[in-house]
């Protein structure tokens, strides 16, 4: 029995001053009231250690609890918009529309793997994580005014897994969501052990069940399934207040955001209004910027940051430049290989593919030596694949020997070097005989398989022009080969539709870790994404040996095994030649309008420009660009 039907018996029983009586004898007569009775409460949870902030803080140190409320900030979006609702598969959504909700727990940006209490005001969880319970915050609001309540809660939970497949999988594990008393609501899992859950459903983006289940001011009845114009409610700190279409949008500070006095917002959030300039690429957005028509720009070509800032601006101080260092899991970006096509199911065509890419005549003559290959999904971390496999790492393996690549055993993963003409010529040798004893044969200049007489082509999709420099080198090496390699740009709106339904065969793309990974390994990498249109597994991999290592890495038990786990599944990976691995920056870099100013001590893990960065009215007058 619940603590409310406690409640509602003991308010019965009152009037014989038996209240205390009752509730004493369902809590010994009924086992689920005794342990929520017995709930340890926590202002936020982490999955490395304790968090840095304890009960009762006031702020974060990473803030500026004076910053002013006040300026206008003009970002840049590449590509284009028309949807606002983030939780459809369908539609090109506009950037920034997190901004107007509230999750259950809010991240740290100076943490790995820590959230803090906003919605929910405390949770608790049993010693097996079997279960997760938030006790809501009264003060939470929408910004129509109206309380968040469980049912908003359940409702949001409900309603994203059933139309969104990568939700579907993120909270697979989730079973059941019930009020389990006065203002909290309990999520129990069909699992234990599975220490990331809690923190899984702390990143529940509360929605409004009144406005989703009533009808648009057409007289429509609204469905969180489809794309959508209409401007949608939500409970964060911003709302949007003007769009135009495909090609900007406005966010405005709400000014009696109902938690803009928690600890957990203090200093944060400081901009009057937010704007996202939409360009079709990055050049157009560049020449914007340098044209005072946007105020911050982060820079993502190296030819561009080590030439492209010989102009006025950038000369006299008012565009400063920087480069930030930030501790973070360098992403996996390469390209990827689509295992849905025939041309890439042979793994020894996939390692020819990579055999082929000279990173290093790149980086020289392209990136001016500011980029790293990345050698690993957990590159920069702790948690990358190193040496041979030993110790933990090993007993994981051991139980998927037979399923997996033999040199997972016996060499460790490195990329092929090409720091000199001599060694891709012997890379490109070794590609070729891989294509051989895969079964390609050379037929007029061009390579067909000898038993299905298929050539082997493969089409790199593009969004991003400027990518094109980089790929037509690749495609060179590609077609001496014999491969009929070619590329194709197209816009966002073709591209994000294919990409959802995998209709290419190779594109770049960008896999983000945390340091905890957890069950966004099943969307990246797990057989039944890779069936399910709209999710993360753009390769397409099925592989019972690497679905049998993410759950390992799932349910690791401390930190030591899941190093452990993620280091074999790294491993794995890497061994199956899923993609072409590219490269990683070690340093964001930022170039921007010198109008701002942001706390001395800055959050380790993120820039954070939008929560912690405010407008500074003395450096906007002393450039002429005052904008209040």
């Amino acid at each position: 029995m619940s603590r409310a039907v406690c409640d509602r018996v003991a308010s019965l029983a009152k009037v014989m001053g038996g209240a205390a009586l009752v509730c004493a004898m369902l809590a010994v007569t009924t086992p689920r009231a005794h342990a929520e009775e017995a709930r340890t409460w926590r202002h936020a949870l982490s999955l490395i250690g304790e968090p840095a902030m304890g009960p009762g803080f006031t702020r974060f140190d990473w803030v500026n609890p004076d910053a002013p409320k006040a300026g206008h900030i003009r970002m840049q979006s590449i590509g284009s918009f028309d949807s606002l609702n983030s939780f459809s598969i369908k539609g090109e959504v506009a950037t920034g529309m997190g901004l107007i909700y509230d999750s259950l727990m809010i991240e740290s940006p100076d943490e790995a793997s820590t959230e803090y209490g906003l919605i929910a005001e405390a949770v608790s969880h049993p010693a097996d994580f079997s279960s997760v319970t938030f006790r809501l915050n009264p003060a939470a609001r929408f910004h129509d005014g109206k309380p968040v309540t469980v049912a908003d809660v359940i409702f949001s939970l409900e309603k994203v897994k059933e139309i969104n497949p990568s939700y579907a999988a993120y909270y697979k594990n989730v079973v059941a969501a019930e009020e389990s008393g006065p203002n909290e609501v309990t999520f129990r899992f069909d699992v234990k052990g599975n220490r990331e859950l809690p923190q899984i459903m702390g990143q529940l983006v509360v929605l409004p069940k009144h406005f989703w289940t009533g009808t648009a001011a057409d007289g429509t009845q609204r469905d969180l399934a489809r794309s959508s114009l209409e401007i949608p409610l939500g409970s964060g700190p911003y709302r949007v207040k003007e769009i135009k279409p495909g090609r900007s949008i406005t966010f405005e500070r709400v000014a009696d955001y109902w938690a803009k006095d928690l600890p957990v917002s203090i200093g944060q959030w400081n901009f009057a209004e937010v704007s996202f300039e939409f360009f079709r690429d990055e050049t157009i957005a560049f020449e914007a910027f340098k044209a005072g028509q946007t105020d911050f720009h982060q820079e993502t070509s190296s030819k561009n940051w080590a030439t492209g800032y010989d102009f006025a601006a950038a000369k006299d101080g008012r565009i400063l430049r920087q480069a930030f260092e930030e501790i973070r899991v360098a992403r996996m970006q390469g390209f990827v290989l689509n295992l849905r096509r025939p041309q890439f199911q042979d793994a020894r065509v996939r390692q020819a593919f990579n055999l082929a890419f000279d990173f290093e005549w790149s980086n020289k003559n392209l990136f001016h030596g500011l980029y790293r290959r990345v050698n690993s999904y957990f590159e920069n971390s702790e948690l990358a694949a190193r040496g041979l496999p030993e110790g933990r790492e090993l007993a994981f393996l051991e139980e998927v020997r037979t399923e997996v690549p033999p040199e997972v055993f016996t060499t460790p993963y490195a990329n092929p070097i090409n720091d000199e003409p001599s060694r891709l010529r012997e890379n490109l040798r070794a590609a070729s005989q891989l294509l051989k004893d895969a079964g390609y044969v050379a037929k007029g200049g061009k390579l067909v398989h000898g038993e299905s007489g298929l050539a082997l082509k493969a089409e790199f999709v593009l969004v991003q022009p400027l990518f094109e420099r980089i790929v037509l080198p690749y495609i060179k090496n590609l077609t001496r080969l014999g491969i009929d390699a070619s590329v194709r740009v197209i816009d966002s709106a073709q591209y994000q539709r294919r990409v959802e339904t995998f209709d290419y065969d190779i594109v770049v793309a960008g896999f983000a870790q945390s340091e905890s990974p957890g069950n966004e390994q099943r969307e990246f990498w797990g057989t039944e994404a890779a069936g399910k249109d709209g999710s993360r597994n753009l390769i397409g991999i099925r592989n019972p040996a690497i679905d049998k290592l993410i759950d390992r890495v799932i349910f690791a038990t401390n930190r030591e095994d899941l190093v452990a786990a993620t280091r074999a599944l790294d491993r794995v990976l890497l061994w199956n030649h899923y993609l072409v691995p590219q490269w990683y920056n070690p340093e964001v870099w930022i170039a921007r309008w010198d109008i701002f100013s942001y706390p001395e001590k800055r959050p380790s893990r993120a820039i954070s420009v939008l929560r912690t960065w405010w407008y500074d009215a003395a450096k906007a007058a002393a450039i002429g660009r005052t904008r209040q």
